[in-house]
């Protein structure tokens, strides 16, 4: 089972008041010069931001279906499948579950957040357009210094190629199980301006009954140069048509090729669109400072067949809103440098949860979970946020202060009657209906974030940097107005994360590596109760250390490896079937997630690699009394450069035809359950660049 962190390992994590970052490929060494994810404005990235990337070279070999395949690059990252494009986050934590756990972790695309702070997803990253991004950055750690609410355990950023700078790609993607992907890429520059094309079409089948993905996504790039002014301005555009296929049932079924494949909820299904419009102006002065503004539009809505829940009532939920982003940079000398911005941003959401028709069950559930409305309201959010951050450099030393101050507040109207009763008014037998709503009502929330970074290069070589910083998410609209039992109000602080990190980077003679540690105290975490009651008493830890490392072991060989062991664990008191869960694991935290993957260039043209995934064993439950065994992947991957603007590249996933749970977790109700993992399939790809 899961064990402990070392006691010598938290007691150098608690003493040190350094940071960690990510390794970047001697290939592409723009992931470590241009960090758009640290830093609003593009410019050599300063040695204490932390940031991971996965590089558009990494992502083409790979052609992800799904986000999961290549987030596990990087360390301290874990994603678990669902079916289709679902799936359930971790980053430096245990993996994100319940209705406001998607806080944890801020999702972006070219810096704008995917969904507004109090109406997160959390499968949102299937909005992002992955499948064709130029690279993928993850900012572990807090970063709410920068980026605000939601950023409490990191950010991960998907950022789009500029397409209007000569661009051309045709592909096409064929793999197992009908699965299908249809690519376009195309911009023309014209000097002072250009124009662009970012787009794709996926088409699977799905290996389970009655499960499919029909997915088309596109990105518009606009850009016009004045002569001290840049004009970028941009639109995606999502749309997900999922039929989606539910957990199976009983103990290690997912080994059990038969039960793998059955789908028990076969009208289950989510429709989502998404659009998102920015555009980003940037100033350069004469004095050498530069100003960013990027104002931004949002447009989502979403229809989800709850088919976990009794009654399978289908909820509808939307957001329209408006937002911008803006920061300043002034070089006061070669040593000091100011960065100061403000965020504002207003959304208009709504949710509705509608059951058409009886439930089906005991004759409690029958009495208590009625047909009709359950909740139906709406949320309007203001947002307001002045950030700040100073940097000193000195010869081998630089560091930055930073804080940002948040203010968030909630006008809630509720459509229909207070209480736990039906949509007319009327009670529910034994005890009451099962859904709460809360009268109208308006909630704030203020919130502050400082972070102190620094770093010291100890040769050309070698740099030791670190940070300590303060997170925080307020409460998520769901957890405040979506509410269950005799819970009438929901009474709940922001969360927040006090956070310490240790690391060491170096590269040397084709070697690039960093090892780090972190230590992260969570309060006022929000988790519904056993009596059903949605709170924010919870206390968590967690402490890890990681590595990722790349060596460069022949003139043909390299390898690559990004592992990380961590310890998440409950810190307060919750009595759960006559267990105190204080000092448990905490349930879905494997505690070792290793990738590896071995590359051999076979000419100048030809490219094969072979990835070893490693997931420890983990608990399903917070009592610790159910567990999954963890698993070991191999996947094969090859490139064949035809000619300088034809690639064919051809893949093997799960080489070895493994058994095993993309997700495992445990219900009181249905006991073990499982996502079960694909068999061994294969996908072959066409790529045309002009």
């Amino acid at each position: 089972m899961p064990a402990r962190l070392p006691a010598s390992l938290c007691l150098a994590v608690c003493t040190s008041l350094v940071s960690v970052s990510a390794i970047a490929q001697q290939e592409d060494a723009s992931i470590e010069r241009i960090v758009t994810t640290g830093n609003r404005i593009a410019q050599p990235s300063p040695a204490g931001i932390v940031v991971s990337g996965i590089d558009e070279d990494t992502l083409a070999l790979v052609s992800p279906m799904h986000i999961e395949e290549v987030l596990k690059f990087v360390a301290g990252a874990g994603v678990q499948r669902g079916n289709g494009q679902e799936y359930l986050p971790a980053l430096r934590s245990q993996v994100f579950t319940g209705a406001g756990a998607c806080g944890g972790l801020l999702t972006a695309e070219d810096d704008i957040p995917l969904r507004a702070a109090g109406f997160c997803n959390i499968n949102e990253l299937f909005e992002a357009h992955t499948e064709m991004a130029q690279r993928i950055e993850v900012l572990k750690g807090p970063g709410s210094a920068l980026y605000g609410s939601n950023a409490i355990h990191g950010v991960v950023n998907v950022i789009t190629p500029d397409t209007t700078r000569d661009a051309g790609l045709l592909g096409v993607d064929y793999g197992s199980y009908g699965y299908s992907r249809y690519k376009l890429r195309h911009g023309e520059d014209f000097g002072a301006s250009g124009i662009g094309i970012n787009a794709s079409i996926t088409r699977d089948s799905g290996y389970r009954a009655n499960e499919s993905v029909h997915q088309e996504k596109v990105n518009l790039r606009h850009r016009y140069e004045f002569s001290d002014v840049t004009l970028t301005s941009g639109l995606t555009y999502t749309n997900l048509d999922q039929d989606t296929a539910g957990y199976i049932e009983g103990f290690e079924s997912y080994k059990n090729e038969t039960l793998a494949q059955q789908n028990g909820d076969p009208e289950a299904f989510r429709k989502n669109r998404a659009l998102r419009i920015w555009s980003k102006a940037q100033w350069s002065m004469d004095n050498g400072d530069s100003l960013v503004v990027t104002p931004y539009y949002r447009d989502q809505n979403m229809d989800f067949l709850m088919h976990f829940l009794p009654g399978q009532p289908l909820e509808k939920n939307a957001q329209q809103g408006v937002g911008v982003q803006s920061l300043y940079q002034h070089d006061f000398s070669e040593q000091w440098q100011l960065q100061a911005g403000i965020d504002a941003e207003y959304t208009e959401g709504s949710l509705s949860q509608f059951q058409d028709g009886p439930t089906q069950g005991s004759a409690f559930l029958v009495a208590t979970v009625p047909e009709g409305l359950h909740y139906d309201y709406e949320v309007d959010a203001t947002m307001i946020a002045p950030f700040a951050s100073l940097t000193w450099q000195h010869d081998a030393w630089v560091v930055t202060a930073a804080a940002r101050f948040e203010s968030m507040e909630y006008d809630y109207t509720n459509y229909l009657p207070a209480g736990r009763t039906r949509a007319d008014g009327t009670s529910c037998p034994m005890g009451g209906c099962r859904y709460a709503r809360p009268p109208s009502s308006s909630d704030d929330y203020s919130n502050f974030s400082p972070k102190l970074r620094a770093s010291y290069a100890l040769n050309n070589n070698l740099t030791l940097y670190g940070n300590i910083a303060r997170g925080y998410r307020a409460p998520q609209a769901t957890e405040l107005y979506r509410l269950q039992r005799d819970q009438q109000v929901a009474d709940l602080d922001s969360e927040t994360v006090t956070s310490i990190e240790a690391g060491l980077k170096g590269q040397y003679q084709g070697t690039s590596f960093t090892i780090a540690a972190y230590s992260m105290d969570k309060e006022n975490v929000i988790f519904r109760d056993s009596d059903f009651f949605t709170v924010s008493d919870g206390e968590t830890r967690h402490q890890g250390i990681e590595l990722e490392f790349m060596q460069q072991l022949t003139a043909q060989w390299d390898l690559a490896v990004a592992a990380s062991y961590a310890s998440h664990t409950y810190e307060y008191d919750e009595v759960l079937n006559d267990i105190n869960i204080n000092g448990n694991d905490i349930d879905t935290a494997p505690d070792t997630l290793i990738n590896t993957r071995l590359g051999w260039q076979v000419s100048e043209t030809a490219r094969v690699q072979l990835e070893w995934q490693h997931v420890s064993d983990y608990y399903t439950d917070p009592e610790n009394l159910h567990a999954y065994e963890g698993h070991d992947l191999f996947h094969l991957r090859s490139s064949w450069s035809v000619t300088n603007a034809l690639t064919v590249f051809a893949r093997v996933n799960n080489l070895t035809d493994e058994r095993y749970a993309e997700r495992a977790d445990y219900s009181s109700f249905s006991g073990d359950r499982y996502f079960p993992g694909r068999p061994r399939n294969y996908m072959l790809s066409v790529q045309y660049s002009y």
